[in-house]
């Protein structure tokens, strides 16, 4: 099976090799295809994503990718959003689960977070109207809205779930926000077996932090989508240990959502649970599933016994003392 790796910046290169080496031990063969993006590909390119990073993923289909630092105000948009626009990868799946051995306020925390990844303000429409006025546009679609609620819904029977909720903000953006939950109600009337419910997302966000374990799948578009996957994120102990995914019809990126860490790099201190899950959700999405449970156990085992855990996770270990115990509890990994 051929995968294009995409290391990244920072602590990129280092997470992806441990990454590599967990796959490898859980007995998983992929040809690793190199591909570049991130701050490196700049001086060589010109550009921090080539197009010939692009042309791989079309040609290949599935890719995994470190964390790529976007600089504030140095003239070019975010790798990540190219990439996402670049490949209509329209679906970001984050599932935000609790975890054993990691401590947060809450417990059984069971989530997805499903945000349409191509449109809304991320569509990156702007201009000037006048010196000290900007106008920023809201594109969505009709086609787009019906897409991302199916994939929600799907995902859901999939996944066994039981509930899908759409997130909105109707009384404020009427049209938008309006056309949308109509294409949502008419989407999740073909999934009579799947309850569907309509929130407002300023009171999912309260609720999320009072009682998360109320919901199942959420679905909404890509800047809510951007927020809430976060937020969630720091219900089970952070962008450290949270997985994500990027589907499109055509091709899907993994990817660790973290930022790329630049004061630890080349210190072997950095944490790759992320894109070791993300790498989980990977050979899920290509049928190796076996092996992607055996990882996820693994993650598991090594929380819970707390070995080798790096200094985010309460320990005082290395990406390497982390990597060799997820990797020496594979075996027990059913």
């Amino acid at each position: 099976m051929n995968v294009v790796c995409i290391p990244g910046d920072g602590i990129g290169p280092e997470v992806m090799a441990a990454t590599q080496e967990v796959i490898a031990a859980a007995g998983v063969d992929i040809q690793w295809i190199p591909a570049q993006a991130g701050l490196g590909c700049m001086e060589q390119f010109g550009e921090p994503l080539p197009e010939a990073t692009l042309d791989l993923i079309h040609q290949h289909r599935v890719a995994l990718k470190g964390p790529c630092t976007t600089p504030v105000g140095k003239g070019f948009r975010s790798i990540n959003v190219r990439l996402r626009q670049g490949l209509d990868l329209y679906a970001s799946v984050r599932p935000v689960k609790t975890l054993p051995g990691v401590t947060t306020p809450f417990e059984r925390v069971n989530l997805i977070v499903v945000r349409e990844n191509t449109e809304g303000l991320y569509a990156g429409r702007e201009h000037v109207v006048v010196p000290g006025v900007v106008e920023s546009l809201r594109v969505l679609t009709r086609a787009a809205c019906e897409r991302i609620v199916r994939y929600a819904f799907e995902l859901a029977r999939h996944e066994g779930r039981r509930k899908v909720t759409f997130c909105h903000k109707i009384e404020v953006l009427r049209l938008s926000d309006g056309m949308f939950l109509e294409a949502a109600r008419t989407v999740a009337d073909e999934f009579p077996f799947i309850e569907f419910e309509e929130r407002r997302i300023d009171n999912v966000c309260m609720e999320l932090v009072l009682y998360p374990e109320r919901y199942d799948v959420l679905v909404m578009e890509n800047l809510f989508g951007d927020v809430i996957s976060d937020l969630c994120a720091g219900l089970v102990g952070g962008l450290g240990v949270v997985p994500g995914a990027n589907i499109g019809t055509r091709a899907a990126v993994f990817e660790a959502v973290h930022g790329s860490a630049p004061d630890i790099a080349g210190r072997g201190l950095a944490n790759p649970l992320a894109l070791i899950r993300s790498a989980a959700l990977m050979l899920d999405h290509v049928g190796q599933r076996s092996a992607a449970r055996r990882i996820e156990q693994a993650v598991a085992l090594t929380l819970e016994s707390k070995a080798g855990l790096t200094r985010d996770l309460g320990g005082t270990g290395t990406t390497k003392t982390i990597t060799e115990a997820l990797i020496c509890h594979l075996p027990q990994a059913a």
